[in-house]
């Protein structure tokens, strides 16, 4: 067998399709150190059947699939696959059928692992044998990965010993040695079960033989009871037939009284009906003639409330006729005030017209002389205007002189008191500025106050963080506790709904034994479909029995026959009482369905099989397929969801318990980091107040000091610009002074002046006399206007209102002719009403005699209909009575009838017959007339406690005698059988042994040779040997391995040094392989602690022994020595993180290729 390539898809940081190519040679792999080579070593062991997610370096076998990169998502499956040469034909029977295997392994992310053998299902366990034939495997000392070679040689002598046995390929032996002696201890201890079972067979058959006899005794009882119980059946029967006759007599009785009752009641209706006939027309008509009296005394009220109407009416007729010629004579008044009005407005507004044709003639004159006394004005004005201008100018001139002299001369004297004051200012400031040092202090203060605040200012930082840090856990922990109280709350409250379904409800102490039996998860309905009612019945109580079904605790001596191969017992699932140990293994719990059809035939007498969904196959035939679902089932599930929830209870409180504390002490730690925080803020407010304040106090004499040089600066600028004035000051007096001694008077001016202002005051007189003229006219002009258009609006208005005037002036005197109309009509018609009132009165007369006539005769017909009606409702009530009489004895009928049935249905019940057919059915001896009820009851009574004293009894005893006689034969049949096995594995665990210990040492003599040449190959001379140690048996001896490198004496390797200890562990790994040489070899970084030299030799010895072996040789190797001695090697990168990428150099190929070059 040789291993061809290995692919790996979504195998640890293996996430693309990646194919190793292991062909013959040498075959390195290279790469940085956390690429993943040492993933290709775990794939090759995965594949062959490794189960431990330990050695695979992980939690869980889940571990294996790629579980995702930073670029790449995680994977959920995961596949490795093998591919083998088969051509020499040597895998195992099962397997062996092709010349190349493609073994492959997947799993999927929680859903486990599964194996195929060119594309067919197999056993974990088949993998397994299939490499451990060709002397390889998952743990294969061919194997060795990265620390290997240090276990090997730190190893105790028995552990070194499976190097020995994969040199004898004994692993298959061993694998087969295990099987036949767990194959031997299930048969001794079904033969010791087989032996309980017969004990408490031949226990059982005791115990039925007596109840066979108890069996006997009871039905005598029976018997008896139903002869009794027959008799009592049959007086009852005369007593209820005697009863019924009575009953039919007395509602014969009812009847007859119930029709005379009827009869009488008839005759009273039928009186009553012909009373009431006759009071509609006597009714209709006294309604009639007091309708009629209604209307008359209405239509008289009608007339006098008319005549009240009339008086009023007539009285408002008359107001409204003199309130029409008020309104008239108002108008007529108005009217002629009005055209008066007219007459005066109208002779107004022609002397307005005259007057304003007046006023535009002397407008007009006045508007000519304004306009010639306004030029003459204007023209005196530009003339005074001028010669006033030269006067001012000229006296401006010589006043400006002159006070520019005064000015100059003050000013000279102010400049000189100012410059005076500035040169002693100066001075002061001069004596001021020696008082710098007070700035330096501040400035000394300040940077101080600095480096305090920024050192409370870290401080309060690193506990803010702190705090909020503490904080967050603080909120997860509670946030955690709050889940837990939670989940808590919730489990309590189910498993309070648990318990109140499960309380016990039955009395008298009758717990069920279901309450004392826990069963494993998923087997609940298994154990129900087995025992189902029976597990409701309670154990046997010790004190006193009080139970009519229970678990006796008369246990069977002998134990049953066992199951058959292939049903696991229903005991090694569930914990219950010793009174259901014999049945619960009789009770076989198969997988599948099929399984228990082919098994069903294999059954003994009272064996059971079931699934775990609640199918049942019984010994006897019976068979429930499918799921069943029953009260045990129910109530076992709830149980197991009960301690489920008990238990989960019991381990969240222990979680909150540790939450709890941990947010005390996380409350604890955050008051003491608040308190430390508070301290620190005061801290923090106290230097930053500090350091404000000496900011200030920095900054104010920072600004006193600027100041102080703006000041000095400022003054020492005035003094100059003073002195530049004072020279200037002098300069401009003396060009005053000399200019004013120039200019010449101004009296010829001021003469022109006086005569030009008289002048154009008697101008402006005149002018402003016309222009008030001229004013007046156009004033007077526009209030005629205005006049006019007022007059205008109010004859309009007024000629308006003489119109309005006569129109209401006709309405008025057309409402008067109105009015007088309707006061006649008003004079005229209380005549008239009281004529007819009159009419009225006297046929009230007559229609009250007439209503009065008609209520007699109704009240005398209503006295009539009222002593019929009390005779009828007397009869009817006797009726009534007799009827309730009459129901009465019909239900003590119907009450006997249902006794009757229920007596018929009751006999028929008990005895399977008739009433009549029951002294036949039974052949009675006793005197029936003779024997009363009461003493038949009481001797039913008897027998009934002397069959209860009896106590429970098997009526099956007999049959089950003869069954039990059987399954003992079969059992002890059974155990002869056992005995021949037990003796044929024993005999084969020792044949298997000896093979072992005969292989072993051949191998031994055959490693130890191989040993010695590998050391001095190896060490370059030298010698060393393997010896047994330990034991005599070589199966359980160790090995010890005896050392002498050259120079130095003999002694065991772990005296040696390291570089001497890894050569000598791989001479004795290298001797194993040529003893015994596997398909491959993998070796992972085992040069690592050799020097250059030992590298050239370790080198040179693989590729002797690959030559020699065709052992395929995989070899992981950071060495430059060992990669230039490969066949091929191939590099592992990885370029993306946590993603392993393989790459292929064939040195082969590149050395022709170099050569032919």
């Amino acid at each position: 067998m040789k291993f061809d390539h290995l692919k790996l898809t979504g195998f640890k940081s293996f996430v693309d399709p990646t194919e190793l190519d292991i062909s013959g040679g040498l075959t390195g792999v290279v790469g940085p150190n956390g690429c993943g080579k040492s993933n290709l070593v775990e794939a090759l062991r995965w594949v062959m059947g490794e189960t431990s997610a330990k050695q695979m370096r992980g939690g869980e076998m889940d571990d294996v699939i790629f579980n995702g990169a930073s670029t790449r998502p995680a994977r959920n499956v995961a596949e490795v696959i093998l591919s083998v040469d088969n051509t020499d034909w040597k895998a195992p029977a099962g397997l062996n059928d092709a010349e190349h295997l493609s073994v492959a392994r997947r799993i999927e992310r929680t859903k486990g692992s599964n194996y195929r053998v060119n594309g067919r299902d197999v056993r974990s366990r088949d993998v397994q044998l299939l490499f451990a034939d060709a002397g390889t495997g998952a743990r294969s000392a061919g194997i060795v990965n990265q620390g290997r070679v240090g276990s090997l040689i730190n190893a105790k002598p028995s552990d070194r010993r499976i190097l020995l046995e994969e040199a004898a390929n004994i692993r298959g032996l061993h694998t087969r040695r295990h099987e036949a002696e767990l194959r031997l201890k299930a048969a001794e201890t079904n033969l010791e079960r087989l032996e309980d079972i017969l004990s408490s067979v031949n226990d059982q058959l005791r115990g039925l033989l007596k109840q066979a006899k108890q069996a006997k005794r009871y039905r005598t009882i029976n018997d008896q009871i139903r002869k009794s119980e027959s008799i009592l059946f049959y007086k009852r029967w005369l007593e209820s037939a005697e009863k019924k006759a009575q009953a039919l007599e007395s509602m014969a009785e009812a009847d007859k009284k119930v029709r005379e009752a009827t009869q009488s009641s008839a005759r009273c209706s039928r009186q009553r009906v012909e009373v009431a006939e006759k009071l509609p027309l006597l009714r209709q008509k006294e309604v009639e003639t007091a309708a009629a009296l209604q209307r008359l005394n209405i239509e008289l009220n009608e007339l006098n409330n008319e005549l009240e109407r009339l008086e009023g009416a007539k009285t408002a007729a008359s107001q409204r006729l003199d309130q029409i010629g008020q309104d008239i004579k108002r108008e007529q008044t108005l009217a002629s005030e009005a055209k008066l009005t007219v007459n005066s407005l109208s002779k107004e507004q022609l002397e307005l017209n005259e007057s304003i044709e007046n006023v535009s003639i002397n407008e007009e004159a006045i508007a000519r002389e304004v306009s010639v006394l306004n030029d003459q004005t204007q023209k005196l004005e530009n003339q005074f205007s001028e010669v006033t201008e030269k006067i001012a100018s000229n006296q401006a001139n010589i006043a400006s002189l002159e006070g520019q002299i005064n000015q100059t001369g003050e000013k000279k004297s102010r400049l000189e008191s100012e410059i005076h004051n500035i040169k002693e200012q100066l001075a002061g400031l001069e004596s001021k500025s020696k008082q710098d040092g007070i700035l330096n202090d501040l400035k000394l203060n300040l940077e101080k106050a600095e480096a305090i605040a920024k050192g409370a200012t870290r401080k309060l930082e690193g506990l803010e963080q702190a705090r909020a840090g503490q904080a967050g856990d603080v909120e997860e922990k509670h946030l955690e506790r709050r889940e837990f109280v939670t989940k808590i709350v919730s489990l309590e409250a189910e498993a309070n709904s648990l318990k109140i379904l499960l309380a016990d409800k039955e009395q008298d102490d009758q717990k069920p034994v279901l309450d004392q039996i826990q069963v494993e998860k998923g087997y609940e309905k298994a154990l129900a479909s087995a025992l189902g009612d029976d597990l409701t019945a309670p154990l046997e109580n010790e004190e006193q029995n009080v139970f009519k079904r229970y678990w006796s605790r008369i246990l069977p001596k002998k134990t049953g026959p066992g199951l058959p191969a292939g049903a696991e017992p229903l005991a090694n699932f569930v914990k219950a009482p010793a009174e259901l140990a014999a049945v619960l293994r009789q009770v076989g719990v198969v997988d599948k369905e099929d399984i228990a059809e082919k098994l069903r035939g294999s059954l003994m007498h009272g064996q059971i099989l079931t699934t775990k969904n609640g199918g049942l196959w019984r010994w006897d035939g019976f068979v429930v397929q499918g799921e069943v679902s029953n009260q045990s089932s129910v109530r076992l599930t709830q149980m197991a969801r009960l301690r489920e929830v008990l238990d989960e209870l019991t381990n969240l409180n222990k979680a909150k318990e540790e939450v709890d504390l941990i947010c005390e002490n996380n409350d604890r730690k955050l008051k003491e980091l608040d308190f430390e925080s508070q301290a620190a803020r005061n801290e923090y407010k106290d230097a930053f107040e500090a350091l404000d304040k000496a900011r200030k106090n920095f900054g104010d004499a920072q600004q006193l000091e600027l100041e102080f040089n703006n000041q000095k600066d400022r003054l020492t600028e005035m003094k100059n610009q003073l002195i530049a004035d004072l020279n200037e000051t002098q300069k401009l007096k003396a060009v005053a002074s000399d200019e004013l001694n120039t200019r010449e008077t101004n009296d010829t001016l001021n003469a022109e002046s006086t005569k030009l202002r008289q002048e154009l005051f008697n101008s402006r007189e005149k002018l402003v006399e016309a222009r008030g003229r001229l004013q007046n006219i156009v004033t007077q002009a526009a209030d005629r206007q205005k006049r006019l258009s007022a007059i205008h609006e109010e004859l309009k208005a007024w000629m308006d209102r003489i119109q309005h005037a006569e129109i209401r002036m006709k309405d008025l005197n057309i409402r008067k002719d109105i009015e007088i109309s309707e006061l006649e009509r008003l004079e005229n018609r209380p005549s008239e009403v009281k004529s007819h009132r009159t009419k009225l009165e006297e046929t009230k007369i007559v229609a009250e005699v007439a209503r009065k006539n008609a209520a007699d005769e109704l009240a005398v017909a209503e006295t009539e209909l009222s002593v019929a009606d009390k005779l009828s409702r007397e009869a009817d009530q006797k009726l009534s009575i007799e009827r309730e009489e009459r129901v009465r004895c019909e239900a003590i009928v119907e009450q006997v009838n249902l006794s009757q049935s229920a007596l018929t249905d009751r006999i028929r019940e008990k005895l399977q017959c008739l009433p009549d057919e029951i002294l036949e059915k039974a052949s009675l001896d006793i005197d029936i007339e003779t024997a009363g009820i009461e003493e038949t009851e009481a001797r039913i009574e008897r027998l009934n406690r002397e069959r209860e004293r009896i106590g429970p009894v098997n009526l099956r005893a007999e049959m089950e005698v003869e069954e039990l006689e059987e399954k003992i034969l079969e059992m002890e049949n059974e155990r002869d059988d056992l005995n021949g096995a037990i003796e044929r594995l024993r005999r084969a665990i020792s044949s298997l042994n000896k093979e072992g210990r005969s292989r072993l040492l051949q191998a031994f003599d055959n490693v130890n040779n191989h040993f010695q040449d590998l050391f001095i190959r190896l060490f370059g001379g030298g010698s060393a040997h393997l010896k047994l140690i330990e034991a005599d048996d070589p199966l359980d001896a160790g090995i010890e391995i005896m050392a002498s490198p050259p120079g130095k004496k003999l002694q065991t390797m772990s005296l040696l040094s390291g570089g001497e200890q890894a050569l000598t562990a791989l001479a004795l790994i290298f001797s194993a392989f040529l003893t015994n040489p596997a398909p491959i070899c993998v070796l992972d970084e085992v040069d690592a602690p050799l020097d250059d030299s030992n590298v050239d030799r370790f080198c040179s010895t693989l590729r002797d022994i690959s030559n020699s072996t065709n052992t395929r040789f995989l070899i992981i190797t950071h060495h430059r020595l060992t990669m230039a001695r490969m066949d091929r090697l191939f590099g592992v990168t990885m370029a993306e993180q946590g993603v392993s990428q393989l790459v292929s150099v064939n040195l082969e190929g590149a050395e022709r290729l170099r050569e032919s070059a």
